[in-house]
């Protein structure tokens, strides 16, 4: 009876122990699903065999939702050059344990970087695919490098111009000293000018280069928006020929905060950018328009009938003088 009863008590406490080990186990499957829906990288978790098992909610950031719901393989999510760097990773990562890369994907029409890590689950129970969209970082990095570049750039070429100057300064005066017929003193005079006159054009192209360096800081101000599109489309008279522009200004608007300036040479870029767009194309149509779309929110249109951006060139939109 004694051992019975020793017995029964031993599987008691064993079915205890396994009751408490399976809602330890739940707590912990809930806690890293939540973990996994909460955080902002894509998860996929694949099976030895290259089944997709199960997905976090950030993968729908990079891939279309239907097309997340419907995929069963990872050649339902990638394709082609892509497909095969990510069977490439998984060979590495179950050699090594874990495998990383970067992809350039399209998505919605624009370009991502995603940099990409493998890990291999232990036992042969497959692999974690992680996704990091980092295109914004890249955008981040190009531009601090421009920066980086335009400003020396600026130092470089600023050196020798003020010796130029100067040198251009002293012949000027000498050139008044000198005896000289008429003639010869003209040409020197016009010489001298054009030297100090393109000393000046090119100080200003390198200012204007050096701003990408700093970037300077807009200046928002109380701002008539249609003054300020009828301002920029000044600078095109007579330079649209063979464009059929159409400009609708609502002349309701209240007044905006803005940096005049700063808009203006945005809507003279994006015109400019437009009437070239429009080389080739049979019918060449400009619309240029402000209208308010709710009681805080002014629209501004700029629509051309030319050949549209690339994804390929939406990537280089922000590099100077692209």
């Amino acid at each position: 009876i004694d051992e019975l009863a020793t017995l029964v008590r031993a599987f008691n406490e064993m079915t205890s122990d396994l009751e408490s080990n399976g809602k330890e186990l739940e707590a912990r499957r809930r806690f890293t699903e939540a973990i996994l829906e909460s955080i902002p990288t894509g998860v996929i978790s694949i099976s030895d065999d290259g089944h997709i098992q199960r997905v976090n909610r950030a993968l729908l950031g990079i891939f279309a939702e239907d097309t997340v719901q419907s995929a069963r393989r990872l050649e339902d999510l990638f394709a082609g050059e892509d497909l095969q760097e990510i069977r490439y990773l998984i060979k590495r990562a179950r050699r090594t344990g874990a495998a990383g890369s970067q992809l350039e994907i399209v998505s919605w029409g624009a370009v991502l970087h995603l940099a990409v890590t493998v890990a291999s689950l232990a036992e042969r129970r497959g692999f974690v695919l992680v996704l990091e969209d980092t295109s914004e970082l890249l955008r981040a990095q190009k531009s601090a490098a421009w920066q980086e570049v335009a400003r020396r750039i600026a130092h470089e070429i600023k050196n020798p111009l003020t010796p130029i100057s100067l040198c251009a300064d002293r012949i000027a005066r000498q050139i008044k000293r000198a005896s000289l017929t008429p003639e010869m003193r003209a040409i020197l005079d016009e010489c001298a000018s054009t030297i100090q006159q393109e000393v000046q054009t090119v100080k200003s192209l390198v200012d204007e280069f050096a701003q990408f360096s700093r970037f300077p800081a807009a200046q928002p101000a109380s701002a008539d928006l249609n003054e300020i599109v009828e301002s920029a489309m000044a600078v095109f008279a007579g330079r649209l020929e063979g464009i059929d522009v159409t400009l609708s200004l609502d002349r309701k608007l209240p007044p905006v905060l803005a940096d005049r300036e700063q808009i203006k040479r945005v809507i003279v870029n994006l015109v400019d950018n437009a009437a070239e767009a429009m080389n080739e194309s049979p019918v060449k149509r400009l619309f240029v328009g402000t209208s308010q779309e709710s009681p805080d929110t002014i629209e501004l249109i700029v629509a051309d009938t030319g050949c549209g951006v690339s994804p390929a060139d939406k990537e280089k939109l922000f590099l100077p003088y692209f």
